[in-house]
């Protein structure tokens, strides 16, 4: 991607340049698909490592922000 992710948005548009669009309705459920996405977007080996834990702290951030 060449630049850093800093927000759930920046996710999105990663996920979004691999034809992956997540609203199931639930803010929780939807981080929880983002990162199984991002799990086989990695192992794949489509993403890089990098990109891959920016986008999980951020996702970390956002579930801690729900409680």
């Amino acid at each position: 991607m060449g630049e850093n992710m800093q927000n759930i948005l920046d996710v999105r548009h990663l996920l979004k340049r691999f034809g992956v669009f997540v609203y199931v309705g639930d803010r929780s459920s939807d981080l929880l698909l983002m990162e199984e996405e991002l799990k086989s977007l990695f192992e794949n080996r489509l993403i890089s490592g990098e990109e891959y834990k920016q986008a999980l702290l951020i996702i970390k951030k956002e579930k801690k922000d729900l409680v």
